[in-house]
């Protein structure tokens, strides 16, 4: 409530209230009624006061309470003033202290102004019973709003956990203004804006600023459509570091969750979705988002849909191809339009060959204004020296604008490729520099041409070298993880990875890098999207050049993520084994923020490590450690009504079955003449029934070339190994358990021949091997 209305105003009235009230007591029956009515408006006055001290009142609402308090002050004293009128002294009664005691006056019927003040009271009691019935309704409502928000949220969230939004703002953030105007104003464009069913392809080579100009047309069709409720807008950002997330039945229900929110209430065939599938607990199936999909788009008078970096987009099952054919065919049916950028790759090329295209640049002014935009970041002496600033502007500019795009085919006629990326590259370059002189004797050195890139990320290297030993050394491992992580990581996570020395049997706070330090001796190559938390390489490029350089910067990474992840995972904190209920294990996962991490892909980059089997060994004899990992490494809450979902993991994995699971060979080889083969889990699955689901073929070859494993073990639901191989499409794994003569080929599953399975699923390299195996 503001200033000058509070419970106190209605705290004062009552009290006069109960002050008039006293005053009736032995009155004759002519005030019976105006009494009973005081009685009325107290008990009205009481529940108003509970009711505005539980709410928060909006400036309307205190002035209409402000005005009937008010009326009711104004009433009673009236009503004081008036009851004077019919009390008067008794001459033959008197109090204990002598004095002369009040009396009524005689009256036959009730008096006509008391009457007249006993209707505004009712007034004033009808009055405040509205108010207070309105706010409890409007209360009510907003209650009721709530948990329609609250359940609509949940089932959002149940279509997709992945939002675009953060990456959104942390793009949009990065731009500068003014730059991308020459999209925005060109006559592609605004005809792809103005018409629908149109498609605008924007192609780019890299660095030439494709994302933030993504993130600049967002924004400029939110701003464009923010009062036309009837136009919907979804966006996806591909990035090749979630490309075990961003699959085809994420990318499109992220479209069917930002277009359902767009609407004023949850399109029913969302609701319908999410009531097939709650009770079945999987997630709905392509087609049925598809189909959902194409209902929601058409209760929009225009949609636009944009993706960028199609190039980074996962390839592996089609999932790119196929994300292109399901928008086509939203633009066919329902009129979409299309936007998308992406790298020069012939393969996606091809599929807008008709579509109307428009390359992707950085303008000599885009680069000009970035540059001028973060010349404040380069030592003070530069700051204070304006001709100084012109110069490094003019040479960056001359800089970008040499590179010879010949080896570019398909740009020859794009002469102008300027790249913000070595913009921003060519000036971190600057940033150490003491004086005049180097900052000069620098800028005749900026590298131009084709290697550009190469020659700036080197030089950032150098730079990294180039520092206090300590410094180095941080810098080149935050490079390491960063680079070779399997999924983004969070600045905290990263923080934690860098903190672990061996030997530790817990974590260490104290040993934590402050994130701004790790970033500032990186030389410009890692950002952080605040958004998000996600600490990134600056650019996909980074990305490769680490790549092409891995063993030149930091040749044991695998190894040494390995066995910061396996010392993580065997901290003395986790040696209560897997938690029992989930509050305990988000309650984990949330003080301890590397395990997720660690537990999920530590035995990926085991498989990448040369000579990691001793630490991996080591953490296989914390084996209550290695079952929580195991936990973590299983769960994951797909829907918000799981309950227990924690509890949903295979228990009594060995050391064997983790081998099998990640396709961790060598330390399979390590191992294997001490443990027992053929061991089962709690769902009585070997190591080779690991093996074989997940495809690795080493580890199945290994264990059978050892001629003690059961090859047709079922599981307590009547599975093999070979049924979970041809189930999942692994070829290789099948021949191997064909070829160990054992495996029982027409071996049933509810009543359902594997053959036959495999033929009905498109498994034809599976089908063409049990055919081959049930001809001999």
């Amino acid at each position: 409530m503001s200033f000058g209305f509070s419970i106190g105003d209605f705290l004062a009235v009552i009290g006069l209230v109960n002050k008039i009230r006293k005053d009736f007591v032995g009155a004759p029956s002519q005030f019976e009624d105006i009494s009973n009515v005081l009685r009325s408006l107290s008990i009205v006055l009481n529940d108003a006061e509970v009711t505005v001290s539980e709410h928060e009142l909006n400036p309307q609402e205190e002035t209409d309470f402000r005005d009937v308090l008010d009326g009711c002050q104004h009433t009673l004293g009236k009503l004081q003033h008036t009851v004077d009128k019919y009390i008067v002294l008794d001459s033959q009664q008197t109090s204990v202290g002598g004095k002369l005691k009040r009396a009524w006056k005689r009256l036959s019927v009730e008096p006509e102004d008391i009457r007249d003040l006993r209707s505004d009271v009712n007034v004033n009691i009808d009055l405040l019973a509205a108010l207070t019935g309105r706010l409890t309704r409007d209360n009510t409502f907003k209650l009721v709003r709530y948990q329609e928000d609250k359940e609509q949220q949940a089932i959002l969230d149940w279509l997709t956990p992945t939002g675009y939004a953060p990456q959104q703002n942390d793009f949009l953030k990065q731009w500068q203004a003014g730059s991308g105007k020459w999209l925005l104003d060109s006559a592609k464009f605004k005809s792809w804006l103005g018409t629908k069913k149109q498609t605008l392809f924007c192609p780019g080579i890299p660095g030439a600023g494709k994302t933030i100009l993504t993130s600049i047309v967002v924004d400029k069709l939110s701003s464009h459509f923010k009062d036309e409720s009837n136009n919907g807008i979804a966006y996806i950002y591909c990035n090749f570091k979630r490309q075990d997330k961003q699959t085809l039945e994420d990318l499109l229900a992220s479209v069917l969750k930002q277009l359902a929110q767009a609407r004023s209430s949850l399109p029913q065939t969302v609701r319908s979705l999410y009531d097939k599938y709650k009770s079945m607990k999987v997630q709905p199936s392509i087609d049925d988002i598809s189909t959902a999909l194409h209902s929601v788009v058409a209760e929009f008078s225009r949609v636009f849909i944009l993706v960028d970096a199609l190039d980074e987009c996962r390839v592996n099952d089609s999932c790119r191809a196929k994300l292109l054919s399901q928008l086509s065919q939203l633009q066919t049916s329902c009129g979409a339009n299309l936007f998308a950028t992406s790298r020069f790759i012939p393969d996606i090329t091809e599929r807008f060959e008709r579509d109307t295209w428009l390359e992707i640049r950085a303008s000599k002014e885009d680069i000009q204004r970035y540059v001028e935009g973060h010349i404040d970041e380069l030592p003070r002496f530069v700051r204070r020296d304006l001709d100084l600033q012109q110069e490094i502007s003019s040479e960056i500019v001359k800089a970008v604008d040499g590179m010879n795009v010949a080896s570019y085919p398909v740009l020859e006629d794009f002469t102008n490729c300027n790249r913000f990326l070595l913009a921003k590259l060519h000036l971190n370059s600057l940033k150490g520099k003491r004086s005049r002189t180097a900052i000069r004797d620098a800028l005749k050195t900026l590298p131009t041409g084709t290697e550009s890139y190469s020659c700036a990320y080197s030089d950032a290297m150098t730079r990294i070298k180039g520092q206090l030993p300590d410094e180095a050394m941080l810098a080149k491992e935050a490079l390491s993880w960063i680079t070779c992580a399997k999924r983004p990581l969070t600045t905290i996570e990263l923080q934690h990875a860098l903190a672990v020395n061996g030997g530790q049997a817990e974590f260490d706070e104290d040993n934590k890098s402050d994130i701004e330090d790790i970033v500032s001796i990186c030389a410009g190559l890692v950002t952080v999207d605040e958004e998000s938390g996600i600490i990134r390489l600056v650019h996909y490029t980074t990305q490769e050049y680490f790549e092409r350089t891995q063993k030149n910067w930091f040749p044991t990474a695998e190894f040494d993520i390995t066995t910061i992840c396996v010392i993580y995972l065997s901290f003395a904190v986790f040696g209560s084994g897997p938690c029992d209920t989930d509050s305990s294990f988000e309650e984990r996962l949330q003080l301890n923020p590397l395990y997720d991490y660690a537990a999920h892909y530590w035995g990926h980059h085991a498989c990448q490590a040369r000579s990691a089997h001793s630490k991996v060994i080591e953490f296989f004899h914390h084996k209550i450690n290695m079952e929580a990992a195991s936990q973590a490494m299983q769960v994951y809450k797909k829907f918000s009504w799981d309950d227990r979902y924690s509890q949903y993991f295979t228990r009594r994995m060995t050391g064997l079955h983790l081998c099998a699971y990640f396709g961790i060979t060598d330390v399979a080889a390590a191992i294997i003449d001490f443990v027992d083969l053929d061991s089962r889990d709690e769902d009585g699955w070997t190591p080779l029934f690991w093996a074989a689901e997940n495809g690795h073929e080493g580890v199945v070859k290994l264990l059978l070339d050892t001629g003690k494993v059961e090859a047709d073990l079922e599981d307590e639901y009547g599975d093999t190994p070979l049924w979970w191989a041809v189930r999942n499409g692994h070829e290789g794994v099948v021949k191997l358990l064909l070829d160990a003569s054992k495996a029982e080929v027409n071996w049933e599953n509810d009543r359902q021949m594997l053959l036959s399975w495999a033929t009905r699923r498109g498994r034809e390299d599976a089908v063409k091997l049990l055919q081959s195996a049930c001809a001999s």
